[in-house]
């Protein structure tokens, strides 16, 4: 196995330790999501549909703090090709974190999970194409998504 060329992203809460990371909330699992993309925006619509206990914070990767956790962990803060969980101070990326958002979800979201066992090429390649071609399908957000006064809670600023 070779050895991860980011390995910032192996270190739990690592993040806490770099001055560019400001201090925020990590007692919960935290999605980062791009907040002009609409199947994003659709995604965490979802998310506070389904999450009734609350379970994930929410926040948009235009944001200071989510464009620091992008660099953090080596991603283009410009691009947002992915998004990010933060669980339990590790990112998971890409269909990874998808499967591990929904599995978080419970039954019968969590059956989303199952995509998590595709090889991880395989996996990872579908989840570069939609990525890459989201905005043309699904369409982009002139302004990121604001959350209801009712759910503003659940966001980090």
């Amino acid at each position: 196995m070779s050895e991860d060329p980011h390995p910032a992203r192996a270190r739990p809460y690592g993040y806490r330790a770099d001055p560019a990371v400001p201090a925020f909330p990590d007692d919960r699992p935290i999605i980062v999501y791009d907040g002009h993309c609409a199947l994003c925006t659709g995604w965490i619509r979802f998310v506070i549909r389904h999450d009734r206990a609350g379970r994930y914070r929410l926040l948009a990767a235009q944001s200071p703090l989510g464009q620091a956790l992008y660099r953090h962990y080596g991603l283009d803060p410009q691009a947002f090709e992915t998004n990010l969980l933060i669980e339990d101070g590790l990112p998971r990326f890409k269909l990874v974190g998808s499967a591990r958002m929904a599995r978080g979800l419970g039954f019968p979201w969590s059956l989303a999970a199952l995509f998590a066992l595709l090889p991880q090429h395989l996996g990872e390649r579908l989840y570069d194409r939609v990525a890459r071609n989201r905005f043309r399908l699904f369409g982009r957000h002139a302004v990121c998504h604001r959350p209801d006064p009712a759910e503003a809670w659940r966001f980090l600023a």
